[in-house]
Order: structure tokens, then C-alpha cells, then sequence
């Protein structure tokens, strides 16, 4: 693999300790991995070399929640709630549907081409989730599908109970923490639940993350989206590497995060989608807790691909700074994920960067909605 300079940078985001941010900068990569981080000036010769004309630059995205493994969409939805209707858990079960009647190539080729359509908008790190199939054979697939395009599979079996268990929801459960755990371990690195009312409670997330975490694989929560519950109380007591949504938090919830090392992962596009309130960011920055940004790229409560997108949400209507809400799509993700070779782009990093057309990294917030990735780099 050939080495790659980027020199010229007006504005280099890297995230060192004591100097997070660069001017006149270059950098190398070198087999995938930041080789040598400094001043133009001095920089070192490389293979090849991208001259960034005072570009900024910024590290690669992490997006450490989406849901890519699916078939249909659900617009009308989206139309209807712009109308007026409430949102509701309900409709994954029109994409479970969906998703079990196509086939491998048609889920992998939408699947790739969301990957595809991130990293355009320089996101180079993305977890992906199953629990579109809830069956033993559908949530199997899925996880071995999503496994050829990231390491980061989540199973959600424990996403919705399926129509076909709707009068014996613990007999879901067992499924889930039996067989359906067993066939999906293999292809996957966490386990995560939907603890919410109208999906599972406190009880069974608690028996279905235990079962995950025995079988060796890390934890993940849906937690707080439709309002106040245990479910974050839950991820701080299991040492879950995240809880998401966080829409709905109380002030215990909030102590709670702060003081331990479970990441508050906020999705500001369900609620553009949803019309629910949006987080606070900076109440969760101010306790002291670690905030991440990410898309939930799915069908029906978030159907977006873009972490700039989120950024802009996030400075807009969470309390953030630019800087802040960039931290959290970058190095937020990454501590989500429990990884310390994403999110920066110091010395080891392979994550890559993100090339800007802006002469700072303000501009993913203050030019909402313009493609400004100019290029990704390692």
C-alpha cells in the first residue's frame, strides 16, 4: 500500500492531547494508519500526495448506530407524521416484513450503497445493527451480511416482539437468549436491546443483555426515546459501552452518566423525523458525561446517512458548539465503540480523514446541508 501526504492544510483537527487543533499542517498515511502528524513545512516525503490548498480537514466520522441491514422504506410514514400523526415503535414490524421477503443480494446492495452514500459524507467508521428479521434464521443473515461491510455488528433481536409471539413476549425473550443468541454470536460484537414501552422492559432487557454479555459479546441500549424508564439506569449498572436516543432523561439519569464510562449516544435525526422534542446536549456536556453523535440510519424514524447532518442538528437545537458536536461524531463515537483507533488523527489512527471544501471545520454547522467533503483520505 502506497504512503499518502495531505499538506497544505489550513485547519487540521486531530485531537491531541494539548493541541487538538493544527494550522498550516500535513499529515501521512501510510498502510492505513496516520504515519506522522506535523507543520507543512516539515512535512516528510510520501508516495503519493494530496495537496489540501488550505483546506480543513477533520478525522473520519464515526457512526456508532444505524440500522442498514432492511428492504422497503416507509415515506408515507414520514408524510404522516409531518402531519400531525404521533410516532410509534410499531411500524418495524412493516420493515420486518420487508426485510424477510428479500433476498441476501438485495439487503447487501442497499446496505452497501448506505455505506457507500456515509463515507461520501465522511463517515469511515460505522457500527451496523440486525433486528429487521427476528427470526432465528432472518437475524443470523443479517449479522453475516452486515459483517462483510463493518466489525461493528450489533444483534438486536431484541428489537420489537414479532407479531408472531405478540401474546407471549417472554417466550420472545427465551427465543432471543437461546437459540436465536447462539446462531448470532459468531457474527457479531455487541448485543443490544429496545428497552421502551411497546418493545421490552426493564426485566427482559436486563435477562437479554446478562445472556449477550455471557456469551462474551459487549452492550448497547436503546434507552429514553419515547420517555423516562430504567433502561438508562440499566446500561450504567452493566457497564454498557452505550445507551441511545437519551430523548427523555432524568436528572438521575443524567448523575448517572456522568459518573461513569457508558456514552450518552444522542440521535438528533429521529427526532427531525419524529417531531419529538430534541435532547440536550449540553446538559449532558455540562454533568460531565461523554455525548456521541449519530445518524440511526433506518427506514422509518431516521432516514439519513449523514453525521454532518447530525452536527448541524446537534449546534442548532441540542446546545452544542461546533466543536463539541464534531468531538462527538468523532471521538464520541469512537469511545462508544469502545475504540481508541478511530475518532482522531494522531500518530496509529485508522479511521482516515475526512478532506473539507471549508476553511474550518465550523462550516459542517454553519453550511447546513452542503456536501463539503471534498475527499477521504486512508
Amino acid at each position: 500500500m502506497k504512503s499518502t501526504l495531505v499538506t497544505s492544510i489550513g485547519e487540521l483537527t486531530t485531537w491531541e492531547p494539548g493541541r487538538p487543533i493544527r494550522h498550516d499542517a500535513a499529515i501521512v498515511f501510510d498502510g492505513g494508519a496516520v504515519a506522522w502528524v506535523g507543520d507543512a513545512a516539515d512535512a516528510p516525503a510520501a508516495d503519493q500526495r494530496v495537496d489540501a490548498e488550505s483546506r480543513a480537514a477533520v478525522p473520519g466520522f464515526v457512526d456508532s448506530h444505524s440500522h442498514l441491514i432492511f428492504a422497503g422504506d416507509r415515506a408515507d410514514e414520514f408524510e404522516a407524521r409531518m402531519a400531525g400523526q404521533r410516532y410509534e415503535a410499531g411500524g418495524i414490524r412493516r420493515t420486518v416484513r420487508l426485510t424477510r421477503e428479500a433476498d441476501d443480494a438485495t439487503l447487501l446492495a442497499n446496505a452497501r450503497a448506505l455505506v457507500d452514500e456515509m463515507r461520501r459524507q465522511g463517515t469511515t467508521t460505522v457500527e451496523i445493527k440486525s433486528g429487521y428479521g427476528l427470526t432465528v434464521h432472518d437475524e443470523q443473515r443479517a449479522l453475516r451480511l452486515a459483517r462483510e461491510l463493518t466489525p461493528e455488528t450489533t444483534f438486536l433481536g431484541a428489537h420489537v416482539v414479532p407479531v408472531e409471539y405478540a401474546d407471549d413476549p417472554d417466550g420472545y425473550v427465551d427465543l432471543v437468549t437461546g437459540e436465536m443468541l447462539d446462531a448470532c454470536a459468531p457474527f457479531a460484537r455487541w448485543t443490544d436491546v429496545f428497552c421502551e414501552t411497546g418493545a421490552f422492559s426493564v426485566e427482559q432487557s436486563r435477562r437479554i443483555l446478562e445472556a449477550g454479555a455471557a456469551r462474551g459479546l459487549g452492550l448497547r441500549l436503546h434507552a429514553g426515546q419515547l420517555g423516562e424508564s430504567g433502561g438508562v439506569q440499566l446500561a450504567v449498572e452493566l457497564h454498557a459501552a452505550s445507551v441511545d436516543h437519551g430523548t427523555y432523561l432524568s436528572d438521575a439519569d443524567v448523575e448517572a452518566l456522568a459518573g461513569s464510562q457508558t456514552v450518552a449516544t444522542l440521535l438528533p435525526g429521529v427526532e427531525f423525523s419524529t417531531r419529538q422534542p430534541y435532547p440536550s446536549g449540553r446538559r449532558l456536556l455540562d454533568a460531565g458525561a461523554t455525548v456521541a453523535l449519530a445518524t440511526d440510519c433506518n427506514p422509518g424514524s431516521s432516514f439519513t446517512s449523514s453525521i454532518p447532518f447530525c452536527i448541524a442538528l446537534a449546534v442548532r437545537e441540542m446546545g452544542m458548539t461546533p466543536r463539541e458536536a464534531l468531538h462527538a461524531a468523532t471521538v464520541g463515537g469512537a469511545r462508544a465503540l469502545r475504540r481508541d483507533d478511530v475518532g482522531h488523527l494522531r500518530v496509529g489512527a485508522t479511521g482516515g480523514l475526512a478532506l473539507l471544501d471549508a476553511p474550518s471545520a465550523s462550516h459542517l454547522a454553519y453550511r447546513p446541508g452542503v456536501p463539503l467533503v471534498r475527499q477521504v483520505v486512508g
